[in-house]
């Protein structure tokens, strides 16, 4: 069985402490990212939708350069929104700016009514490269 390690980015930011998790777990060559919020470095919000969904996608990026991987190996993607009808354009704009052309990775997204602050989460499965 393949052992699990724990991955962080280099800026860590304050959620990982204040809420007892791992940015992601490294289990062979699987990447599990815990859910990434737009939240700055200590732990705050960005204060609109858009930059929180800006922010959550680059605090993504950053894990997953932790594992040395980057968005072109992320295979699983879910998406949690508080109001998904209002949020839908902008959303989908940073995605498509993310994953410009196929083949895509798989999606799913959920309509949420807490995300402990957020607006906006995304959490993925990424294959790491060898």
């Amino acid at each position: 069985m393949a052992q699990s390690e724990p991955i962080f980015p280099k800026n860590r930011h304050a959620l990982y402490e204040a809420h007892g998790y791992s940015a992601a777990i490294r289990s062979g060559d699987l990447l599990f990212i815990s859910g990434q919020v737009g939240s700055r470095e200590d732990g705050t919000p960005e204060p609109s939708y858009a930059a929180q969904v800006s922010r959550a996608f680059a605090n993504l990026e950053a894990v997953l350069s932790a594992a040395g991987c980057g968005f072109a190996d992320i295979i699983d993607v879910t998406s949690f929104h508080t109001d998904p009808d209002a949020q839908f354009a902008a959303f989908m704009a940073e995605k498509q700016r993310v994953f410009p052309t196929a083949p895509y990775p798989n999606w799913t997204a959920i309509g949420v009514n807490w995300l402990a602050g957020f607006d906006f989460e995304i959490k993925v499965i990424a294959r790491i490269p060898s």
